[in-house]
């Protein structure tokens, strides 16, 4: 167990039963075991598969002090004390990772290796789609980008037509008045144009936000807010503009804005820290540890390429995840990949032609987890796609509705100011 990284560990002491006393040492929790390393000797004192676990509890010990226990299958339980920061912290670790271990679908038994299984095809069908759907959203945004500079365009002749429209004003008003504006011309028409732009503005940003507020991946986890240790249940909502983190009763505890993210910091597979950072006052960041990381990081690399940092852990731990096709849940890592591909079969060699329909069934390949997972992760980068997509359309269309209503206002003022200059003509 020396070899694989924990995905985190915390301090303090395991009660040996057989021996009647507290031995101090370390608790980590790895992807799929929890064991207690002693301080002393270096060596594993406890050690068990998450799926073995039958239950999770804080209990008091008949002696000192608070504890954390947990049961295991054949009624073997184990107790640990002294935790740090406090077993509230692991408590709610441990439960995570093991309730999301329970609802994860239980890894299938790797097929015989022969012709491109179904998981592979629709990988590579899921990749050109993804590829195409990319270069949609390249030509959306060069359209939008089109889009913008005819508005600014736009904007400039309005300016221009402003500034026309004072020139004749100075040259319609008689040369008895000193003023460059006639006493009886009325401005309410400059305040309705005003107002109609700013309620035309409001209404393309109520349009834009319904797109923007849609939600890509939403995660359960446990949550710190700032350097705070106290870790608690909660989630993890990735939209199209921002990142939400809520507390277990999906109360909003913060929403980062996408502009506002500053950095996202990866430490291992399963944990991240999301700061804002401010000048002259604490920056805002929150730490999330969660079994289903992986299924936002996929989403979140490709939202904040430029902003998400591996820290030096997070290579190590990755190696360790690497699922061979003879992986195993078991103690022992070793044991566990020669029973299992021991236990492997070659694939049958039937005759061509001998084939039944039964038996063509039962020698096509099946989708195994690993690809499921990747095809998971994939999906989710296409819904982000998607979302994104539909967003940019949005903008576009409420970007093409001021383009119209602000074309035919400077046709109107255009033809309004060649009468008025025919008229001094």
């Amino acid at each position: 167990m020396s070899r694989v990284v924990p995905i985190h560990s915390w301090p303090g002491s395991y009660y040996i039963n057989g021996e009647r006393r507290w031995e101090n040492g370390t608790l980590a929790l790895t992807r799929t075991t929890v064991h207690f390393v002693s301080s002393q000797s270096k060596e594993s004192v406890a050690d068990f598969r998450l799926s073995s676990i039958m239950e999770i509890k804080m209990e008091s010990s008949s002696f000192i002090f608070s504890t954390l226990t947990v049961l295991q299958e054949g009624n073997v339980k184990h107790w640990f004390g002294s935790l740090k920061p406090n077993r509230v912290v692991v408590y709610n670790v441990l439960e995570h990772f093991w309730r999301e271990r329970l609802l994860s679908p239980t890894p299938e038994a790797p097929g015989a290796k022969g012709q491109p299984s179904k998981g592979v095809e629709l990988i590579k069908l899921v990749a050109e789609s993804q590829r195409r759907l990319g270069d949609t959203g390249v030509v959306l945004s060069h359209q939008g980008e089109q889009f913008d500079n005819v508005m600014q365009g736009l904007e400039k002749i309005d300016s221009d037509l402003g500034l026309a429209d004072k020139l004749l004003l100075e040259l319609e008003s008689p040369s008895w008045w000193p003023f460059g504006k006639l006493p009886w011309k009325p401005q309410q028409d400059v305040k309705a144009e005003g107002a109609s732009r700013a309620a035309a503005s409001a209404a393309s940003a109520a349009g834009t936000g319904s797109g923007r507020n849609k939600v890509i991946a939403s995660i359960p986890a446990v949550v710190a807010h700032g350097g705070n240790a106290d870790l608690k249940p909660g989630c993890l909502l990735v939209l199209v503009s921002s990142l939400e983190v809520r507390d277990t009763n999906r109360q909003l505890l913060h929403r980062f804005e996408r502009s506002d993210i500053d950095e996202i910091r990866v430490h291992s597979p399963y944990e991240i820290t999301v700061r804002q950072r401010f000048i002259g006052r604490p920056d805002i960041c929150f730490r999330l540890l969660s079994a289903k990381m992986p299924e936002a990081m996929s989403v979140l690399e490709m939202q904040y390429k430029k902003k998400v940092e591996l820290s030096s852990q997070y290579a190590a731990l990755k190696a360790t995840l690497v699922s061979s096709p003879c992986d195993t849940e078991g103690p022992s890592w070793n044991q566990g990949l020669q029973q299992q591909c021991q236990d492997t079969e070659p694939p049958l060699e039937v005759p061509a032609g001998e084939l039944s329909q039964l038996q063509v069934q039962v020698l096509q390949q099946s989708v195994t987890q690993a690809e499921a997972q990747e095809l998971k992760q994939m999906l989710m980068q296409l819904k982000n796609l998607a979302l994104e997509a539909e967003t940019e359309l949005e903008r576009q269309d409420d970007v093409l509705d001021e383009l119209t209503s602000s074309t035919d206002r400077a046709t109107m003022h255009i033809e309004k100011h060649t009468r008025r200059v025919k008229r001094l003509l």
